[in-house]
């Protein structure tokens, strides 16, 4: 085998169609829209669209409330921060806190913090810096001698 002769397998490589360039191209004329018709036009929209009758998604009624004003916190449960410790996931030597968390795969999301909850049982001495907590949850991380420290979420703050 030479340099010379190193080729691409048949087939691998693969000219896009030109559509819209003269009847002997094959993809001439309608350029593969058929005729006449919204499809065959540019610019189509009709996802959703029933001919003019009033389409389901707007006939269907609207359900529940958005609050734009509400906190997304990653809500964390005591049991499970005691499993991971157990693991040897997440190290309780320092202050455990939200980046520690996400780092050890706990708090998914959150983009205002964390919120502890009494879930479970924790069985070792942990002091946590989160943006909120239960009051089960601080009284459980206080008898072992823990601590709780809340801090207002990031927003709050700036304000």
């Amino acid at each position: 085998m030479k340099l010379t002769d190193i080729r691409d397998n048949e087939g691998a490589r693969h000219r896009r169609m030109r559509i819209g360039r003269g009847i002997g191209s094959g993809k001439g004329k309608t350029g593969g829209r058929g005729q006449k018709g919204a499809k065959a036009r540019s610019g189509v929209s009709i996802a959703g669209f029933e001919g003019g009758q009033m389409p389901l998604h707007m006939r269907l009624p609207k359900r529940g409330f958005n609050n734009p004003f509400g906190k997304d916190y990653a809500e964390v449960n005591l049991g499970m921060i005691q499993k991971f410790i157990d693991a040897g996931k997440l190290e309780t030597s320092g202050v455990v806190d939200h980046d520690a968390l996400q780092a050890a795969g706990l708090a998914r999301g959150g983009k205002d913090g964390v919120r502890l909850l009494a879930k479970g049982e924790l069985t070792s001495k942990v002091s946590f810096k989160v943006a909120g907590a239960s009051k089960g949850a601080v009284e459980q991380v206080e008898k072992l001698g823990g601590t709780v420290e809340t801090t207002a979420p990031a927003k709050a703050a700036a304000e």
